[in-house]
């Protein structure tokens, strides 16, 4: 790739978008990261540029020279705590994915693997959008009438209730540029619908997202998140890391379920499920985390998704999508207009 046609994200808006990925991150990195990369890249989602160790990555593209490889020895450890993260980010495939976006040579970046050390090597080296106080997670969850936007997913457990209207207002801006949503619905998850429940932080954070330049829809309770009672749900990023794994347990145990149940019922139960199988696809599909492959970091003055660490290379490709989807539609610049709405210009609380 020449240095012309690097000469940054905003240089043409007609070509495919460059997207950095750490191929060492992930619990079954670099192959799946790999053979996720090959799938997008077939598709036409982007450029691909893979970040990693040239030795073990080359024989996995199996002889496809249209993606770049950028040698990086180091590894950022999945246990590794964010501070040791950030001190020792120079030379991993993580740091310098992150820095590629940075410093204007992709316009994304793609990684399966340390989510809280992606989260901290971002804050650090792209720093947030003007207005912002704390980046926030926005994982999509499939609505029962379409993609639902948890915001905040896991990356702050402690919030003021300041933060959760940037949530909100982050969240609102993701669901209309990447999602195609005009008007998000935004809500706040409480215990109860009725303004005055709650505790002290929700219904705080629930008068100033009502006072926001938002759709606000009010509380929403745990059981309606899923159908269709607000396209954006508000919540500190325990009550969001909770819901959303809660979320993929559930489906992973009721496709269990259906699928015992059918198993014990003999030969009806075997004819029942051949007959259904078409069904049985449509419901997996619909409730994999691989169907969107990624998180968006939002929040930061870069496009960052973050995908499970467990990712396979459908959810890797779709990552990808996902990248390519919110570089095209500058939801950096939409945060970034969303908040400046809000606030006028004042400081966040930090």
């Amino acid at each position: 790739m020449s240095a012309d046609e690097r000469s940054g994200p905003a240089s043409d808006a007609a070509r495919l978008p460059i997207i950095a990925v750490d191929a060492m991150g992930g619990d079954d990195a670099p192959d799946a990261i790999v053979a996720g990369a090959l799938l997008a890249h077939r598709d036409g989602l982007g450029r691909i540029v893979l970040v990693g160790d040239r030795a073990r990555i080359e024989p996995l593209l199996a002889g496809e020279r249209e993606i770049e490889i950028v040698h990086s020895a180091g590894v950022v450890p999945m246990d590794a705590s964010a501070s040791q993260a950030v001190r020792k980010a120079e030379g991993t495939s993580l740091g310098d994915a992150v820095d590629l976006v940075r410093d204007g040579r992709a316009d994304a970046v793609v990684s399966a693997g340390n989510s809280g050390a992606f989260l901290a090597i971002a804050l650090i080296r792209l720093r947030t959008i003007p207005g912002i106080a704390r980046p926030a997670i926005g994982a999509v969850l499939p609505g029962r009438f379409g993609p639902v936007v948890l915001c905040d997913a896991g990356a702050n457990v402690d919030c003021k209730p300041e933060w959760l209207l940037q949530f909100g207002m982050m969240g609102s801006a993701y669901a209309r540029a990447a999602l195609g949503i005009a008007e998000p619905r935004v809500a706040v998850i409480s215990v109860g619908e009725e303004p005055t429940k709650g505790n002290a932080q929700s219904i705080e954070a629930a008068a100033l997202l009502a006072a926001a330049p938002l759709r606000f829809v009010g509380n929403i309770e745990g059981k309606d998140i899923l159908q269709d009672h607000a396209d954006v749900v508000v919540a500190d990023g325990f009550v969001g890391n909770v819901i959303l794994k809660t979320a993929e347990g559930s489906a992973k145990y009721f496709r269990d379920v259906l699928r015992e149940s059918y198993e014990s019922a003999g030969l009806a139960g075997k004819l029942g499920a051949f007959f259904s199988r078409a069904v049985f696809a449509h419901i997996r599909v619909r409730l994999d985390y691989s169907t969107y492959g990624g998180a968006p970091l939002l929040g930061v003055r870069g496009n960052c998704v973050v995908a499970h660490g467990r990712s396979d290379r459908t959810a890797i490709r779709n990552a990808i999508r996902q990248a390519a989807t919110v570089a095209e539609h500058d939801l950096v610049g939409s945060i970034g207009s969303v908040v400046a709405q809000a606030t006028n210009g004042v400081a966040p609380s930090a």
